[in-house]
């Protein structure tokens, strides 16, 4: 119906009027919404992830316009031709409107979208974070197989990856990712099972390892950066069972060429979801998923953000059918999201725990901390 549109086009201009209000002030915000209720319960009229069903690329990597929300999802470690160091996170995010009658209006949008773009400047321990949103009505934006944008924030498809380029104030990035490994279809052939429920499951595939390369620009100074890159795509409804307060994510590039996703889904007691899970590739491709019986967290250290949320950043992980055993540590603690949803997002370094020594690189996200902990300030 009209009041849909109009919603979706209150939302936006809600969220928009929300970021020009906080970009006035030096100081951080607690975030308004919860991503753990982003994932939850969706009306009856979108389509659930039932079971397992053939994914086809280059199609898959378009738009799944069915599903209450889907994302693009990359992250990746980079250095300089000077020796800096450079974490990167672009994500774009779909959130659809309740199906119904549109008007007959170039204004009419079916969902909002959100993305994300940030920078961790690790030797300079700087975190340059910037948040968009826009309808997907007047082209303003959406995702082909071919290519994905917000504005005049692009990803294109090309023979062996992906350009990524994005530029906000006082950032600017053009990055080239090209696939050293195959595609990996997470849980069972893609079908990704998050509760117990009919529709608690995701479609979701990765592709753990690309070439990044390209340069990037903060500030007014640019440097050319290369490194290995990550990409997530999920779409679904109603993904999360009840019961889910936030998770735990780790996606890891190790030196040896292996790469290590695991991903622990945080019960409001605190405890492990049985839906937890993971995936270990190996240095050619084949792969392996994990259930929760195949690996075991341990938080070391938490870091106190600005606004009193203390957020887990150092871990220690244990695979003892594979032998592995290894600390997760940020490259520097202040990787915090202050946006719409609040969430801790960042590169960190793999350490062999008794000699120190560096044993690969990647990205931890943390949700749900913020909002748990939402009474301390």
């Amino acid at each position: 119906m009209m009041r849909d549109a109009v919603i979706a086009v209150l939302i936006a201009l809600l969220a928009v009027a929300w970021l020009a209000l906080r970009a006035g002030s030096d100081e951080p915000t607690v975030s308004t919404l919860s991503g753990t209720a982003l994932l939850n319960a969706a009306p009856e009229v979108f389509d659930r992830v039932t079971g397992p069903e053939p994914l086809e690329f280059p199609a898959d990597h378009g738009l799944h316009p069915g599903y209450r929300n889907e994302w693009w999802y990359f992250t990746g470690n980079l250095a300089g031709e000077d020796g800096d160091r450079y974490g990167f996170q672009f994500t774009l995010f779909r959130f659809a409107v309740e199906p119904g009658d549109r008007p007959d209006s170039d204004f009419a949008t079916d969902a909002v979208w959100m993305a994300h773009l940030a920078v961790s400047d690790i030797e300079r321990e700087r975190f340059i974070a910037s948040e968009r949103f826009a309808r997907d009505a007047l082209g303003l934006a959406g995702a082909t197989a071919d290519e994905w944008w917000l504005r005049d924030w692009t990803v294109s498809r090309e023979a062996n990856g992906w350009r990524l380029r994005a530029r906000s104030d006082g950032l600017e990035m053009d990055l080239r990712m090209e696939m050293e490994k195959p595609v990996v279809l997470q849980g069972d052939s893609g079908y990704s099972r998050k509760g117990p429920e009919p529709g608690n499951a995701s479609r979701y595939y990765s592709i753990t390892r690309m070439k990044a390369s390209g340069r990037l620009e903060i500030d007014g100074t640019g440097v050319a950066v290369d490194g290995l890159a990550w990409l997530d795509r999920e779409w679904g409804s109603s993904q999360l069972g009840a019961g889910i307060a936030g998770w735990d994510w780790f996606a890891l590039q190790l030196d040896d060429g292996r790469d290590l996703m695991l991903y622990r889904l945080r019960t409001e007691a605190g405890t492990a979801s049985r839906f937890s899970a993971g995936v270990i590739v190996e240095p050619d491709g084949s792969y392996r998923t994990l259930g929760r019986e195949d690996f075991d967290f341990e938080e070391i250290r938490r870091w106190r953000d600005a606004t009193g949320v203390d957020w887990p950043v150092a871990w220690r992980v244990r695979l003892p059918e594979f032998g592995l055993e290894f600390e997760v540590r940020p490259s520097f603690d202040a990787q915090r999201w202050y946006a719409t949803v609040g969430y801790w997002e960042g590169a960190v370094e793999v350490i062999e725990p008794a000699s120190g020594d560096r044993l690969g690189r990647g990205y931890l996200e943390l949700s749900g901390y913020a909002d748990t902990q939402a009474g301390r300030r």
